[in-house]
């Protein structure tokens, strides 16, 4: 007799698999993740012949050739992508429900369209009258984009043998499933499988692919960690459902940058580039008013002008609260401390939050003198001359530490109007005078708020 297949419990986040069922996962953590599946004979991938074994060549020996790019007609997703698609790409775009992935995919393969060949949108959570209803609402029309609603993965592969599209589009890969499985769409095992087949098929053809991914509450793609290690490039989609601007950003990209970000503003029509991110971050910005400053963050290979503000208020808790949005909240736990210690301000009995305005987020360390500045500013109860913008990282000690890329952000500073710069003195030495724009160069966080609330 045909041995029967048995049972297993498959953890719903890492994959890992337990033959009885657990509280938590032992592979990350979680708690109530584990899910009973079938598990089935080799049969989905005993079909699949193996490839030809390849010979070893020599490093030196290998001619290399630049990867022609699709490009999308968005710069904004273009720039992120790297310069555009790569032939036989896997690209996998996530975000929170609602915040426009459908929305871009559809623009962006309105723009594949105009290469007049036929690109395909599979969509598994829509119908093709919504697709059509969301086009028409976009503004978005062409006889080269063809659109289809199935969830089956060997419907999906028959209609990209039919059609033959330059580009294909899953919108999402939870909703796919195979028949080779009796699990239901979502499952590890489901997703998995039916990524990996997709994914081969496009790397045959060498057909860029899209796959949309759900997240899950804590931001992470919905699935096994193993589906972003499989794809070529993994894009999230950020921003409050409640502003109109959202951030394009790429956590993995074989083709390019990780370091590059994309600006779009949500309106009635659909998403629209923002070309200049600064004059979007800084167009609210208050005046003379007490924590409040502007400081500039590279990403990729372009400066953004962002403002910091800070609220610093008697606390009635036994722990003041430190509460941080866009910045890390240990980056300013440690400047805190910085400024008790070495500049004398009692912030033991004051609840401190900081936030980064327009939704952005910023890691790197050349934004500590603005954070530090702020929270003085509404300690102390006096403002930052609007007209000037700050740039430096502040060491334990209290210094002030050289940034790079400085030149790249003072003249954008210059561009957006302002007057005065306080950075490291170290980066003015090795600095080109800009032109309209005065530098002031400190050591010490000490030096520092003594020229901005001399």
């Amino acid at each position: 007799m045909a041995r029967q297949p048995k049972n297993q419990h498959v953890c719903q986040q890492c994959g890992f698999q337990s033959l009885k069922w657990l509280g938590r996962c032992p592979g990350c953590g979680q708690w109530n993740t584990l899910v009973e599946e079938t598990r089935e004979r080799q049969r989905a991938t005993s079909s699949r012949e193996p490839m030809p074994p390849t010979e070893p060549q020599p490093i030196d020996g290998i001619i290399s050739e630049e990867s022609p790019r699709l490009s999308s007609t968005i710069q904004e997703l273009d720039r992120v992508l790297g310069g555009g698609v790569t032939s036989g790409s896997v690209v996998m775009i996530s975000g929170d429900p609602g915040i426009g992935k459908s929305t871009l995919l559809l623009q962006a393969l309105h723009g594949f369209a105009f290469t007049e060949r036929p690109i395909l949108y599979v969509s598994g959570e829509e119908s093709v009258l919504q697709v059509k209803m969301r086009s028409q609402r976009l503004g978005l029309s062409s006889s080269h984009l063809f659109v289809a609603a199935e969830s089956a993965l060997e419907n999906i592969l028959q209609l990209t043998d039919q059609l033959n599209p330059s580009v294909l589009a899953v919108d999402s890969i939870q909703t796919v499933y195979t028949t080779q499985l009796e699990s239901a769409p979502g499952s590890v095992s489901q997703v998995r499988h039916c990524a990996d087949r997709i994914m081969q098929e496009g790397k045959k053809t060498g057909r860029p692919t899209f796959l949309v991914g759900h997240v899950t509450k804590e931001g992470t793609i919905a699935g096994p960690r193993v589906l972003e290690h499989m794809v070529d490039t993994v894009l999230y989609f950020e921003g409050d459902r409640g502003h109109a601007y959202r951030i394009l950003r790429t956590t993995k990209n074989r083709f390019g940058s990780t370091n590059e970000i994309g600006v779009f503003e949500m309106k009635d029509t659909g998403l629209h580039e923002v070309r200049n991110p600064s004059e979007l971050f800084l167009a609210e910005r208050p005046v003379d008013t007490t924590g409040s400053a502007v400081t500039a963050a590279i990403e990729g290979t372009r400066p953004i002008l962002v403002e910091i503000q800070a609220l610093a208020s008697p606390s009635s808790l036994a722990v003041p609260r430190r509460t941080s949005t866009g910045v890390d909240h240990n980056r300013l736990a440690l400047l805190v401390a910085v400024l008790e210690k070495k500049v004398g301000l009692s912030l033991l009995h004051q609840d401190i939050f900081v936030n980064v305005a327009g939704g952005v987020r910023i890691d790197e360390p050349a934004v500590d003198l603005a954070i530090a500045s702020v929270v003085a500013s509404s300690v102390l109860d006096k403002p930052v001359d609007p007209q000037n913008i700050l740039l430096g990282e502040i060491g334990l000690t209290g210094e002030v530490r050289a940034v790079g890329r400085t030149e790249a952000r003072v003249k954008e500073a210059a561009k957006m109007g302002f007057r005065r710069c306080v950075l490291p003195q170290s980066n003015v030495e090795r600095l080109q005078r800009v032109v309209d724009l005065d530098l002031v160069g400190v050591r010490s966080l000490s030096e520092v708020l003594s020229v901005l609330f001399e």
